[in-house]
This record gives C-alpha cells, sequence and structure tokens, in this order.
C-alpha cells in the first residue's frame, strides 16, 4: 500500500447508515487525484493538468452524493470543500439536526447508533434500515423495532409548541435513552 502522501484533507461525515470519512489526496506537480470512502479507493486520476475543478462520487448504503471542491486561493494553494446532497458540510449538517435524531446506546457490551429520519420515519441500526411497525397511541404514535433482542419503540409527541415541533423519545426496554449530539 503506498503511503498518502499527498492527503490534503479528511472529513467526517455522519449520515443515517453511520459516520463515514472522506479523504482527498491532491498531488498538485503530478496532478494527481485520489478520493477514499471508510479506506476505500473511489476515485483515482493520474496526471489531470487542470489542478482546480471537482470531483463527484457517492457514500455509504444509501449513495448519497458527495462532491469534492478544489479552488485555487493563491499561486500553489488550494482549498477543498466537501458538499454533501448539494450543500456545504456545515450546511448539510445544520440540516441534518432538524431532519434526524441520533442515539448511542450499549446493549450486551455492543455499541449501537439509532438514527431516525424524522421526514419519511425511517429507523436506522448501525448502517441497517430496520424493520418497524409504527401503532398511534393516547398522546401521539409509537415506531416499535428490535435491537439485539431489546425490545425499542421511537415515542412521537407533540410538544404543544409550534416552534418546539414533536418530540421524538428513544425507550429501550422501558428505559428513555438521552439524545446523542454528534
Amino acid at each position: 500500500l503506498e503511503k498518502m502522501t499527498d492527503l490534503v484533507a479528511v472529513w467526517e461525515v455522519a449520515l443515517s447508515d453511520g459516520v463515514h470519512k472522506i479523504e482527498f489526496e491532491h498531488g498538485t506537480t503530478s496532478g494527481k487525484r485520489v478520493v477514499y470512502v471508510d479506506g476505500k479507493e473511489e476515485i483515482r486520476r493520474e496526471w489531470m493538468f487542470k489542478l482546480v475543478g471537482k470531483e463527484t462520487f457517492t457514500v455509504g448504503a444509501t449513495k448519497t452524493k458527495a462532491a469534492i471542491n478544489i479552488d485555487a486561493v493563491s499561486g500553489f494553494a488550494y482549498e477543498y470543500t466537501l458538499e454533501i446532497n448539494g450543500k456545504s458540510l456545515k450546511q448539510y449538517i445544520e440540516n441534518r439536526l432538524k431532519t434526524t435524531n441520533t442515539w448511542i446506546l450499549n446493549l450486551g457490551g455492543t455499541d449501537y447508533r439509532i438514527v431516525l429520519e424524522k421526514d419519511t420515519m425511517d429507523v436506522w441500526c448501525n448502517g441497517e434500515k430496520m424493520e418497524t411497525a409504527g401503532e398511534f397511541v393516547e398522546d401521539g404514535t409509537e415506531t416499535h423495532f428490535t435491537v439485539a433482542d431489546h425490545s425499542c419503540y421511537i415515542k412521537a409527541v407533540s410538544s404543544g409548541k409550534r416552534k418546539e415541533g414533536i418530540i421524538h423519545t428513544l425507550i429501550v426496554d422501558n428505559r428513555e435513552i438521552p439524545e446523542a449530539v454528534e
């Protein structure tokens, strides 16, 4: 395995199916561009005469669209920006905080990362989209699923305040799990 001597940028991106590491090599003398996603080479271009531009690829099980923009800042200095689904990484993260809830928990010595996509009510656990069953209850809804023989559900209740909207709570074995901040 050749050493990554031209590594210029590394990003960590939290998607529903997990946290992905994106690495970018840019050889400004050779014109080489290499994109790695989770350590696997996705794109390799040798001898690119144009040193600026854009590389597009997908990330994760959901094939989320990603792009690395290469811009010249001055002389031989370059700036690298990552876009996810057409948004800057910062905008993507801010939007994701509004559209998803994430919980990290340990069951029987194993760590689990559970993500709720609020728009679709899809539930992901460690990269797998879960089989769920929704049910209406007195004060809202419950989305039931199982993780490692543990009974889980996400309870959705109105906050009673328009600005706050709906509050989602993960319950595992009748215990409330605090939301994680990624």
